[in-house]
């Protein structure tokens, strides 16, 4: 491929794709050539937003295309559905995940949320909790959003809270989304309704995602981003945005492997009687001792037990 060169897909539309020769904004379109469809993977995409790949370019009456998909250092990905053999990479090569949740209008989902922390942790990638809309928060939700916090930050993950409406909390997230060198690559998900796109356009007014009302029906949200896209933001760094999220199935993950993706787990399992130990029936297990002591919640462990029991299961 002497004559190829290097970009970044910023966009995928099905078909077609936007590169971008990163840290360089100057998005062009591309097509895929037909063999890397057939690479051995089981991800319906084989190509995600944030790969960089090797391209032959147009000639003015052919678009790019792509030839080859570059190693990655790390990816996001997901099943729909745990019963799903298929699978999607959400993003590709980012420096961090900001998971965007709120405690109403929709109700933050506790296991939605491990399994999103969970998948970070196996593929190696930086996630922060983000917790949306606190202008609208009466006491009891306000108390709702303590309880997670310390949940949450007990299991060693940094939490922002943040008004996309009024602004509060916003110049910390960009300030984490400059990086370093104004290079980094920031991932922005979370289920339908949470103010994601608000959160963006706060960030960078210049953007405009779209934004739709949540539906009052199923205070679920709607889906309101069709594809995936990067961004650049005026003050450095570049986002990813992502289409709401409702399922979150586990891939290419062992039953063995669940707790070691538990920080708070991780931290005292060596100190198990039994290894391997999965934490539920054997005596002197460390992981057990500190849910009595209280240093693991109870929530965090129920998830666990929940996973485990899915990925058991299914096999």
């Amino acid at each position: 491929m002497e004559n190829s060169s290097v970009a970044t897909v910023v966009k995928h539309t099905g078909s077609h794709y936007l590169l971008s020769r990163l840290p360089e904004w100057d998005p062009f379109p591309a097509v895929i050539r037909g063999k890397i469809r057939l690479m051995g993977s089981t991800a319906t995409n084989p190509i995600a937003v944030g790969d960089k790949v090797k391209y032959a370019p147009g000639d003015g009456n052919t678009l790019a295309t792509i030839e080859e998909v570059l190693p990655r250092k790390n990816y996001m990905i997901r099943r729909s559905v745990n019963l799903s053999r298929q699978a999607h990479i959400i993003a590709a090569n980012i420096d961090r995940a900001f998971l965007i949740v709120t405690i109403e209008f929709p109700e933050v989902k506790l296991a939605f949320l491990d399994r999103f922390l969970l998948t970070c942790e196996a593929y190696r990638i930086k996630a922060i909790i983000v917790i949306n809309k606190i202008d609208l928060y009466d006491e009891y939700a306000l108390e709702r959003m303590e309880e997670i916090k310390h949940i949450y930050s007990g299991a060693g993950y940094e939490i922002m809270e943040v008004s996309a409406i009024t602004g509060k909390g916003v110049e910390p997230i960009r300030e984490l989304c400059k990086g370093k060198n104004g290079d980094s690559v920031s991932l922005f998900s979370g289920v339908s309704g949470v103010g994601k796109s608000s959160l963006i356009r706060a960030i960078d007014p210049s953007l405009d995602p779209k934004i739709r009302e949540i539906s009052q029906a199923h205070l679920q949200g709607r889906h309101t981003t069709t594809f995936y896209e990067m961004y650049p933001l005026q003050s450095g760094g570049f986002i990813i945005d992502t289409p709401g999220i409702r399922g979150f199935g586990l891939v290419d993950i062992e039953p063995h492997e669940l707790s070691t993706y538990f920080p708070e787990m991780l931290r005292v399992m060596d100190n198990c009687k039994f290894m391997p130990c999965t934490h539920t029936h054997e005596p002197d297990c460390a992981v057990k001792a500190a849910l009595k002591e209280g240093t693991i919640s109870f929530e965090r462990y129920y998830s666990y037990l929940g996973m485990l029991e899915e990925e058991t299961k299914y096999r």
